[in-house]
């Protein structure tokens, strides 16, 4: 079985930074791509930004420059720096990895995701 934990979240003020993380723990052959979503209250799920096992990143446009995503295959772990935090980023974040496990099937894991709140 594969768990995501997720840390990072929290009240910040406009222009603000915070630095999400999300590790993945279990029997893990490979992990393929590793998102960051976000919910608003009243909203979809939008997806925040990707990054790929070769490490190309891409970017929803209401994030783009403000935002980064990384990753350590040493540590299955992603992270999403977020810099000059707005208060429309208010949301809850919620991580997805797809992990290909040790019988070889390869599926998406989710976290519970962290509260990430914005004031001005």
């Amino acid at each position: 079985q594969v768990q995501l934990v997720e840390s990072g979240g929290g009240s910040v003020q406009a222009g603000g930074s915070l630095r999400l993380s999300c590790a993945a723990r279990g029997t893990i052959v490979s992990i393929n791509d590793m998102s960051w979503y976000r919910q608003a209250p009243d909203n979809q799920r939008e997806l925040v930004a990707t990054i790929t096992n070769t490490n190309i990143a891409t970017y929803t446009d209401a994030v783009r420059g403000r935002f980064t995503i990384s990753r350590d295959n040493a540590r299955n772990t992603v992270y999403l720096q977020m810099n000059s935090l707005r208060t429309e980023d208010t949301a809850l974040y919620v991580c997805k990895q797809d992990v290909t496990a040790v019988n070889r099937v390869t599926f998406s894991v989710w976290g519970q995701g962290t509260q990430v709140t914005v004031s001005q």
